[in-house]
């Protein structure tokens, strides 16, 4: 891959010197707005300019969409990671215009195979299916062929730059072995903890306290607006129990359509095939010879499907005994075609040559062109007849019953009534309360707490084929809590505080308690009134019954045996833990893990270089000018997804 650039003058590889020599200073510049770079354009459509070419916020707002669609991050957050996605972006399109500027080349035939190897549904038994699937499937994350090609060019480009600074990246057998230790190496401890759940029932909390409670900070209790609302639900379920269509109807459909019900001739075949596409003359004799053999086998009386499976080179069908189920005409090639269509049922045909190697094709069964009846077809017609009318009736009441709803939003039960469909009510709605009824709309749940008394929401998608619209009919504002209404939250206030009390005083004598225990944990456990626990060994990957990661006690691999550690943060707790023995590595295994404890110190090391490196380049094509960034245009996207 990097022949190109090993054969390039040494000017190229001093200036690719250069860009690393760059790597320390890359670590305290990012690429947020107003940290590097500065406005060069006053439109907002355009994210970045590298080398000449535009990032718009069109390209970054697609690779948003696509990741949000793959659950790559939760859409509330998106205006966190979009000043990330951006950088990424710029970043990535730096080091691929500096990769083709010292020379690195990307091929038409590499971009293929990428391609190929991203998106394998596009190559059907390894046939391309065509332009049009391809740019089909492409307009479904809004990218055209060229955009999407270009994209992959430029990450293959990034690749074989990044590659090409990362070579030799060497791990020593001493940092092979210390990783080995760390990893397995373990620590048996006995431990004393000091956590809230210990003292919660030593805290009391009487009627009085609470009252007293609520009228010194009675200001701080309110109850926030709250909202009552009707939501009409159109569900199919129930519109499909009223739709029935007549024999007579259907009929009437059947002849309007008879074209669609006529079945064109075909058969039903399976083949054997030899490819030689890509094979040199002799190749092509050998498959021929050996196409001749196998139909002297099926002759003498050989399992087709047998046979099929162990030398058919058409792996979709070989592994069904060579079927292929029914063909009509201008599904295969024309030799193919011919020869299908002029065998009867259970006959054999002669070896076949077509463009993909030797067939050898016989045909199971065989049908003509018909036009199926109506009694063949009734079931399909009423379903598709029905599904069409319910389709139809439900967008109807829906917009029936929203315009009746416009006009008279308090109306919504009588409504509802007269038009048959559901309503459910919702009572006393706050600004974070879940609403089921509604439970997979977000978007109808915002509606029904920002909406004034009377308005009405849009149509909204409620799921399981449901369609809703919801009104709200009283909106009750924000007021004073009364004391019934928070007495819980006060109790369990005043039982968190408490109880935290509690705990400082007892991580306080702990403190003052630690220094004269010297190595005796016992001693320290009876002066706080503690219970010692004994754990099981753990690794550093591991847990600690009761303490939860063990990354909390790192502090314990470190320690001597017989010393004590602490105090420790863990899990809310504070913990003194005893190192009772230390367990060494079992270093006969490491031969068997050398390989993969290798691999992942020079995956782990290739990261980091790579971050480095990227920004590396990028900050040394922003100073240069060849990379200028739009700050406006940056801040206003981050803006709409703030919002």
């Amino acid at each position: 891959m990097f022949d190109l650039f090993r054969s390039r003058a040494k000017a190229v590889r001093y200036l690719l010197g250069a860009i690393l020599m760059l790597v320390a200073l890359s670590m305290v510049v990012t690429l947020i707005p107003g940290f590097m770079g500065s406005s060069y354009s006053t439109d907002d459509n355009i994210i970045a300019e590298i080398g000449g070419e535009v990032l718009s916020a069109r390209d970054v707002q697609i690779n948003i969409q696509q990741q949000l669609r793959n659950n790559a991050f939760p859409r509330e957050m998106a205006h966190t990671y979009v000043p990330m996605i951006i950088n990424q972006m710029v970043s990535d399109r730096a080091v691929a215009y500096e990769a083709e500027r010292l020379g690195f080349l990307v091929t038409d035939a590499e971009v293929a195979r990428a391609v190929q190897t991203m998106i394998p549904q596009l190559f059907q038994g390894g046939e391309f299916v065509g332009q049009e699937v391809y740019a089909q499937y492409l307009s479904q994350m809004n990218l055209t062929i060229p955009e999407f090609e270009g994209n992959v060019r430029k990450q293959m480009l990034l690749l074989k730059l990044q590659n090409m600074a990362l070579e030799g990246e060497v791990v020593t057998d001493e940092q092979i072995e210390a990783e080995f230790r760390k990893a397995n190496e373990m620590v048996q401890i006995d431990y004393i903890t000091i956590a809230p759940s210990n003292y919660r029932s030593q805290v009391r909390i009487t009627q009085e306290d609470i009252r007293a409670h609520y009228e010194t900070n009675k200001s701080t209790f309110q109850v926030g607006e709250k909202r009552d609302a009707q939501i009409l639900v159109v569900d199919e379920t129930e519109v499909a129990k009223t739709v029935k269509a007549s024999d007579e109807e259907l009929r009437r459909l059947y002849q309007s359509n008879t074209d669609r019900y006529r079945t064109p001739e075909r058969v039903h075949a399976r083949h054997i095939l030899l490819k030689t596409t890509g094979s040199s003359e002799a190749q092509v004799a050998e498959a021929k010879a050996k196409a001749g053999d196998l139909l002297k086998q099926l002759k003498a009386g050989a399992d087709f499907a047998d046979l099929a499976k162990e030398h058919s080179d058409d792996t979709g069908s070989a592994v069904q005994g060579g079927d292929l189920s029914w063909i009509t005409r201008g599904q295969t090639v024309p030799k193919f075609e011919q020869a299908a269509f002029s065998l009867e049922p259970n006959q054999l045909s002669d070896v076949i040559e077509t463009e993909y190697g030797f067939h050898i094709l016989e045909v199971l069964e065989k049908e003509r062109a018909q036009l199926q009846d109506f009694e063949d077809v009734k079931e399909q017609l009423a379903e598709e007849n029905n599904r069409q009318i319910v389709f139809d009736r439900i967008q109807q009441l829906a917009d029936q019953a929203y315009a009746r709803l416009a006009e008279n939003p308090s109306q919504g039960e009588a409504i509802a009534n007269e038009l048959g469909i559901t309503i459910f009510n919702v009572g006393q709605v706050g600004a974070t309360d879940p609403i089921p009824e509604a439970a997979a709309s977000p978007e109808m749940q915002n509606a029904i707490r920002s909406l004034a008394q009377g308005g009405v929401s849009q149509i909204y998608d409620l799921g399981g084929n449901r369609l809703g619209i919801a009104t709200v009919t009283q909106v009750y504002p924000p007021r004073p809590a009364e004391l019934s209404e928070v007495e819980a939250t006060i109790r369990e206030r005043l039982l968190t505080q408490r109880t935290q009390q509690i705990v400082e005083e007892k991580r306080t004598q702990l403190r003052e308690e630690l220094p004269n225990a010297g190595e005796d944990l016992e001693k320290l456990a009876r002066s706080l009134d503690l219970k010692v626990v004994s754990a099981d060994p753990f690794s550093r990957a591991g847990t600690v019954s009761g303490l939860g990661a063990a990354a909390y006690m790192e502090a314990a691999f470190n320690a001597p045996e017989g010393s004590l550690v602490g105090p420790i943060a863990a899990m809310g707790q504070t913990a003194v833990c005893k190192i009772v023995k230390k367990i060494p590595a079992d270093m006969t295994r490491l031969a068997s893990e050398r390989d993969a404890i290798q691999n992942q110190l020079r995956q782990q090391k290739a990261r980091e270089r790579q971050e480095l490196f990227a920004d590396g380049v990028l900050n040394q094509l922003i100073e240069a000018g060849d990379v200028k960034l739009n700050d406006r245009g940056i801040q206003r996207l981050i803006s709409v997804y703030g919002s």
